[in-house]
Order: C-alpha cells, then sequence, then structure tokens
C-alpha cells in the first residue's frame, strides 16, 4: 500500500514538473505532464486494472486459447496504452476483493457501478455506461415478473459485498437474501434450486443465464447501476487525465467497441 507520505511527495512532484513545463517548449512540456501523471496514477510503473471473474462489465476468462474478454479488461487496456504505461491485470474471485484491492491501493483502476459506498475509498470518473438490475430465474421457475419477488420467504442470490442487497430490502422487504461469494456459485445455486433468483445487473444476468438452458432474466428493471472508472484516493493530480480519457473513448467508440466484444447486454445510455 502506498502511504499518505509516498502519495503526497508524487503530488509534490507532479508540481513542480508541472512548473518546469512553462520553461520548455510545448512538445516537452507535454511529455513531462505526462511523466508526471503516470507517477500518480500508476505508480509502481505499470497499471495494476483490479478485475472480477465471470462479468462481462469486468473480465471473463477466454475460451481455447481466445484472449479474455470484459469492458474492464479492455479499458483498462486502452487506458494503460493512453498513459504509456505497461498494463497489468489483477483478476479476483469476487468483486469485494477487486474492489478492496483499489481501497488499499495494490490496485490502481477498476470498472465497476460507482456507488457513494465505494466513493468514500476510491474516486470516480463521469459516467461511463449505464446497465440495468433485474434477476435471473431457472426454466419453469413460477416467478414471471419482478412483483413476483414480493413473494414471502423467496430466496434471492445477492453478490457478497456488493450493494445489491441494500438496495434490494425495502423493495422486497418479504424475501430472505442470501449472499453468494462467486458468481459461479450462484449458477451453482439456482441449478439445485437452493435460491430461487440472483439479482444483479442484467450484464452479469444474461452471462449466467448462458450457463443455465432455459433460465429467464425477468422483464424491466428494478434498479441501475453506473459504471466508472474507479482510482485510489489521494490521487486527485491525475483526475484531469482520467476525465479527459472517459470524453474521448465514450466518443470515439473505445467503449461501444469493449461492450460490444464483451457481449455485454442490458446497457442503456448513461443518465
Amino acid at each position: 500500500m502506498f502511504k499518505r507520505n509516498t502519495l503526497a511527495a508524487i503530488a509534490l512532484s507532479l508540481t513542480a514538473l508541472l512548473q518546469g513545463c512553462a520553461h520548455t517548449n510545448p512538445e516537452d512540456a507535454a511529455k513531462q505532464s505526462l511523466v508526471a501523471t503516470q507517477h500518480v496514477l500508476a505508480p509502481t510503473g505499470s497499471l495494476r486494472v483490479a478485475m472480477y471473474q465471470g462479468s462481462p462489465t469486468s473480465y471473463v476468462a477466454g475460451k481455447d486459447g481466445d484472449d479474455p474478454r470484459g469492458v474492464g479488461y479492455d479499458v483498462g487496456q486502452a487506458f494503460a496504452q493512453k498513459l504509456g504505461v505497461p498494463f497489468e491485470p489483477k483478476v479476483f474471485p469476487s468483486n469485494a476483493e477487486a474492489l478492496q484491492a483499489v481501497a488499499n491501493g495494490d490496485a490502481d483502476f477498476t470498472f465497476t457501478n460507482a456507488t457513494e459506498e465505494r466513493a468514500q475509498t476510491m474516486d470516480f470518473s463521469p459516467t461511463v455506461l449505464d446497465v440495468e438490475k433485474s434477476a435471473l430465474v431457472v426454466k419453469n421457475s413460477r416467478l414471471k415478473k419482478l412483483d413476483d419477488l414480493k413473494r414471502r420467504g423467496l430466496r434471492i442470490g445477492v453478490s457478497k459485498g456488493s450493494s445489491t442487497s441494500e438496495e434490494l430490502k425495502p423493495l422486497y422487504p418479504k424475501a430472505r437474501l442470501v449472499p453468494v461469494p462467486t458468481l459461479a456459485q450462484a449458477v451453482e445455486m439456482l441449478r439445485k434450486r437452493r435460491i430461487d433468483a440472483f439479482a444483479t445487473n442484467d450484464a452479469i444476468l444474461y452471462e449466467l443465464s448462458d450457463k443455465l438452458p432455459g433460465s429467464r432474466v425477468l422483464p424491466d428493471h428494478w434498479g441501475m447501476e453506473h459504471f466508472a472508472i474507479g482510482v485510489p484516493k489521494g490521487r486527485e493530480a491525475g483526475q484531469d487525465f482520467v476525465k479527459d480519457f472517459v470524453q474521448a473513448s465514450v466518443a470515439n467508440g473505445t467503449v461501444q467497441k469493449a461492450v460490444e466484444r464483451a457481449n455485454l447486454r442490458g446497457t442503456v445510455s448513461p443518465q
């Protein structure tokens, strides 16, 4: 973990470098500014991108030698290229572990739902894309619409450490929310009828549905996730670079290409 004094030293170095830029030609000034930004956003020399297994918004392992896919994976690569540093993927079993790595300063970048709670431990870019939230049920389930989740005693699986649990409590107070450590376990719990439904964003639900023949994502949505780039606290000096990257990546099609390659479904235009 990078301590506060280390980050303070980096910030001072950035200030000094930027001041020095005033006495150099524009090309040299741009190079010095980029080097300073590299020290802030990738202090180990590479961009450590935190992702988790199984979600097309983050990371899905390739099959038969294919490259991994995922919006977080592709956008992380593009960000590292723009920053001019090596891309270092750090793939975790769960989203909670990936987020903790960023909060601890053990990773430099993640692509995740920008909630108020998470904003306490990392800083976010403007919204990159929005994804609707619903629930997945197995074939022949008696649950046909989201209102059916209001029945007493239903077991609704949620990702352990996610924001979904707190969001669902007031919407479906009669249900029993079951924390599930990984997405692979969610598939098995649905298959074995240990939960009646699994709730999260539609991008994940459609990915899981592909593994459960006959399963259905319930129509409509009960919430929305606002995906953004997250970086550790204390790196404010790099925020302009992050914002400029997001704006350019949305405009030039980088994000859309990542969405298409990840086969990400359930997205809507940012609100």
